[in-house]
């Protein structure tokens, strides 16, 4: 089972996906484009269970 982590900042992201013991398995900035992100998760999309998202807004 793996997770998913996206630290949101105004025009990128940074995506990790880490282990059931927190070993990052993959980890990439990228653009604010759904479609890239996607992708990028793409591999472990049957694996993950869950996906969190970290924004602040001043």
């Amino acid at each position: 089972m793996n997770y998913s982590g996206i630290d949101l900042h105004s025009n990128n992201s940074v995506v990790s996906v880490i282990d059931e013991t927190d070993r990052v398995v993959a980890e990439k900035r990228l653009p604010n484009d759904l479609a890239r992100i996607l992708a990028f998760l793409a591999p472990w999309r049957g694996e993950l269970a869950g996906v969190v998202v970290e924004s602040t807004y001043n």
